[in-house]
């Protein structure tokens, strides 16, 4: 079976067409639960979210700041595991027909096996994988497994990054160049600065791809600003601080849902009315 590389162009392109930035969501699956990690997600792409990332957790998230790193271990003592993510993925597809990413640190898949990991991730109907710390000059054999499978590879893009990098990065790279708005590790910020949009254009005069920003973006007014110059905005951190701050799954997947139709406000840029 082949993964959904394809629904996720017509998306970005969908997206496009009406003259919006996509709208990507995060989670780490197991977070609070596996059962509740799906209906969470799920949540969130029916409050109008195009796209949702699902998180691998890991013990070592070099990435990620405290509240993401407090959701991982939640669910890595919850017993979460790569079948359970790969569920994740299973059910929130099904349930959504949207395109569902796994994000995650290589050393989980190097270890579960690289085709053993994109058979099953392409079998839930999944539509590629964010590898924030696989070296683009060591994903050869990850990338000719994805792409036999119609899986996307996204690699992140800091803004430190030089043209030659930006270059190299955006050629191996499939499906969107996921551009970090700030150096730094996930987390909500008061702002989201200039040096996002420099990023964007500097990528952009290297590739086609569609680009999205993240890290940082916890607001509809946020999001509003990064939709004026990015094809895509990606939140997580604030989603997960949702979910951290209510007392039960329902009343997570409520949340969540209000809160990814104000950033599909703010996506679509109308900030001003998901404000009020």
């Amino acid at each position: 079976m082949s993964g959904n590389i394809t629904l996720l162009a017509e998306t970005f392109a969908a997206a496009r067409r009406e003259d919006r930035a996509a709208l990507i969501g995060y989670l780490p699956a197991g977070f609070p639960t596996v059962e509740g990690g799906i209906a969470a997600l799920t949540a969130i792409l029916a409050g109008g979210a195009d796209i949702v990332e699902v998180g691998l957790p890991h013990s070592d998230p070099v990435l990620d700041g405290p509240i993401i790193q407090t959701a991982a271990d939640i669910a890595l003592r919850g017993g979460t595991r790569i079948k359970d993510v790969i569920r994740t993925v299973r059910e929130v597809y099904a349930a959504t027909g949207k395109p569902v990413l796994v994000m995650s640190y290589w050393n989980p898949i190097s270890r579960y096996g690289i085709e053993r990991f994109t058979t099953e991730l392409a079998e839930a109907g999944g539509a590629g994988c964010i590898l924030p710390d696989l070296p683009v000059q060591e994903s050869a054999e990850w990338r000719e497994h994805a792409t036999a499978r119609g899986l996307a590879t996204v690699f992140v893009v800091a803004p430190s990054s030089e043209d030659e990098r930006l270059h190299e990065i955006t050629a191996a790279g499939s499906g969107f160049v996921y551009a970090s708005a700030l150096m730094g590790v996930t987390g909500s910020r008061k702002s989201v600065g200039e040096a996002a949009r420099a990023l964007v254009q500097r990528i952009r005069a290297a590739t086609d791809l569609p680009v999205c920003v993240g890290i940082g973006i916890s607001t509809a007014e946020q999001a509003a600003a990064v939709a004026e110059f990015a094809d895509g905005v990606i939140v997580g951190s604030a989603l997960v601080k949702t979910l951290l701050d209510v007392p039960d799954a329902q009343a997570g997947a409520d949340a969540v849902r209000a809160f990814a139709a104000e950033l599909a406000q703010g996506a679509r840029g109308h900030a001003s009315a998901a404000a009020s």
